[in-house]
C-alpha cells in the first residue's frame, strides 16, 4: 500500500492536523443540523464557512468547481420541479405559462440544496484533507473493531487501486502496439481487453493481502493490536468537538422552539 492515496495530497494545514474523529464530527454535527433546521439560512451560512475552511486547507479552487458544478445544476433543476410542481405551493410568484412558480416550492428547494451542499463541502473537505490510513487508525482507536477498520480502509482504496492498476496495464498494452486512443467507439474497443487482467490482478492482489495479513497475525485474539499510523487528539480538537455538540444541541433547541412556535 503507498503512503499517500491519490485522493490525499499533504499540504500541512491545521485542519489537516486535525483528529479524523473531530472531522467526522463537523460532518454529521453540521450536516444533520443543516437538515433539520426549518429554512435555509442556517446551510447558507454553514456553506460560507466552509469556503473559509477550504481556504484554510489550501483547497480553495478545488472547492469552488465542486460546490459550483454540482450546486448550479441542482439549483435549477430542484426550483423548477419543487417551484413549479410542489403541493405545498401556495403563494405563486410568477407564471410561467405551462405552469406557475409557487414560493413556497422554491424556499423548500433552497432548504434541500443548502442541506445537500454542506454535506457536500464538509465530506470532500474531510476526504481530501484525511490520509486514509491516520482515519482508520482513528477509527479503531475509537472502539471501531480491527476487522470492521480493515473493512474500511480496503473499500476507500479499492477505486485508486484499480485506477493505477488500469493505468499501468493500459500503458503495457500501449507499448505492444494496442490502440487506446481515437474516438468513443476507439476508445471502448481499447478498454474491453483491460477488463479481464484488471479483473484477474485483483482477485490475486486480494488473495495476497489475505494471506499476509494471515501470516502477520491479523485474526488473533486476545492480544491488543497496534498500528503504524499514530493518531493524537490536540486541544484544538478537544475545543473544536465541544463547539460542535453544542453547535447541534441549540440548533436542536432552537428547532424545536420555532416549531412549538414560540421563537
Amino acid at each position: 500500500m503507498s503512503k499517500v492515496s491519490n485522493s490525499f495530497v499533504p499540504k500541512h494545514t491545521v485542519i489537516e492536523e486535525l483528529n479524523p474523529m473531530t472531522k467526522i464530527l463537523a460532518v454529521f454535527s453540521l450536516g444533520l443540523g443543516t437538515l433539520i433546521f426549518p429554512n435555509s439560512w442556517l446551510g447558507l451560512f454553514v456553506i460560507v464557512g466552509l469556503f473559509g475552511a477550504a481556504a484554510a486547507a489550501k483547497l480553495f479552487k478545488e472547492f469552488v468547481k465542486i460546490m459550483f458544478g454540482f450546486g448550479i445544476p441542482i439549483t435549477v433543476m430542484l426550483i423548477f420541479i419543487q417551484g413549479c410542481y410542489s403541493p405545498k405551493n401556495v403563494t405563486f410568484i410568477a407564471d410561467l405559462g405551462f405552469a406557475r412558480l409557487g414560493l413556497e416550492g422554491i424556499l423548500y428547494a433552497l432548504k434541500i440544496i443548502s442541506t445537500l451542499l454542506v454535506f457536500l463541502g464538509t465530506f470532500y473537505i474531510m476526504n481530501k484533507t484525511t490520509y486514509t490510513g491516520k482515519l482508520v487508525a482513528a477509527l479503531t482507536n475509537s472502539g471501531l473493531p480491527p476487522k470492521a477498520g480493515y473493512l474500511v480502509l480496503a473499500s476507500l482504496n479499492v477505486v485508486p487501486q484499480m485506477q493505477r492498476r488500469m493505468s499501468i496495464i493500459q500503458e503495457a498494452q500501449s507499448a505492444r502496439g494496442v490502440e487506446t486512443a481515437g474516438g468513443m467507439l476507439a476508445r471502448i474497443k481499447a478498454y474491453i481487453p483491460l477488463l479481464g487482467p484488471v479483473v484477474m490482478s485483483s482477485l490475486t492482489d486480494a488473495q495476497e493481502r489475505g494471506m499476509t495479513l494471515e501470516t502477520r497475525g491479523f485474526g488473533i485474539t486476545g492480544v491488543k493490536q497496534t498500528t503504524y499510523v499514530e493518531v493524537k487528539k490536540s486541544g484544538l480538537d478537544k475545543v473544536l468537538n465541544i463547539l460542535l455538540i453544542l453547535f447541534f444541541v441549540v440548533v436542536l433547541l432552537i428547532t424545536v422552539l420555532m416549531k412549538m412556535n414560540i421563537l
